[in-house]
C-alpha cells in the first residue's frame, strides 16, 4: 500500500518535492488569514489542497510525470504515516487513518479541480469552507475568499511549470493574501 516497502531510486527527489508542498502548507498567513485552523486537521487540510494541487498538474505533463505524480503522492502519504505513528497514533490504527486521509483528498482533489476547471468561485469557496473551515454558511467570509483567491493562484503558478521543474525538485507556491497593503 502506497510503495512503503519498495525501493525507491527517485526518493530523495520526492523527499525534496515534499519538502516543497510542506513549506507551502507551513506558510502562517494560511492560519492567521486565510480561515485555516492551526490544528493537526488544519494543517493536513492544508497539505491536501498543496499536494492536489501539485499533483493535478503533475500527471498532466509527459512521461514521466504521471509516475512522478504518483510518487510525490505515495511520498507524501509515506511521510503522513510517520507523522501520524511520532504523534503516538498505534500500529493497528494508522492503516485505517492513512486509508481515511486518503479518501478524503481523494474527494477534495476532485471538488477543488472541478471547480477551478470550471472557473466556479462559489463552488470552490464552498468546498474550502465545507473541507477547511468545516461550515459551508463561512464560504462569503473574508478569509475564505482569501484561501480561494489563494487556491486560484496555486493553480495559475503551477499551469505554468514544465516537467523539469518539477524533476529539478521545485515547485514554489505564492505566498496568501494576508490583507496587507
Amino acid at each position: 500500500m502506497f510503495g512503503l516497502f519498495k525501493r525507491d531510486p527517485n526518493r530523495a527527489l520526492i523527499d525534496k518535492l515534499h519538502g516543497e508542498i510542506m513549506a507551502g502548507v507551513l506558510q502562517p498567513a494560511l492560519y492567521l488569514h486565510c480561515g485555516a485552523p492551526d490544528t493537526f486537521e488544519g494543517r493536513l487540510e492544508m497539505l491536501i489542497l498543496h499536494t492536489a494541487a501539485t499533483v493535478r498538474r503533475i500527471e498532466r505533463l509527459p512521461a514521466p510525470g504521471p509516475e512522478l505524480a504518483q510518487d510525490v503522492m505515495d511520498g507524501v502519504f509515506r511521510h503522513l504515516d510517520s507523522t501520524l505513528r511520532e504523534m503516538g497514533v498505534g500500529d493497528v490504527t494508522v492503516p485505517k487513518r492513512i486509508k481515511k486521509h486518503a479518501e478524503a483528498f481523494a474527494g477534495r482533489a476532485i471538488s477543488y479541480a472541478s471547480a477551478l476547471e470550471a472557473g466556479d468561485d462559489v463552488a470552490l469557496r464552498l468546498a474550502l469552507a465545507r473541507n477547511v473551515a468545516r461550515d459551508e454558511a463561512k464560504a462569503d467570509t473574508l478569509e475564505i475568499h482569501r484561501l480561494a483567491a489563494y487556491v486560484r493562484a496555486i493553480d495559475a503558478r503551477v499551469e505554468t511549470y514544465g516537467l523539469d521543474h518539477f524533476l529539478n525538485g521545485k515547485i514554489g507556491f505564492p505566498a496568501p493574501d494576508t490583507g496587507a497593503e
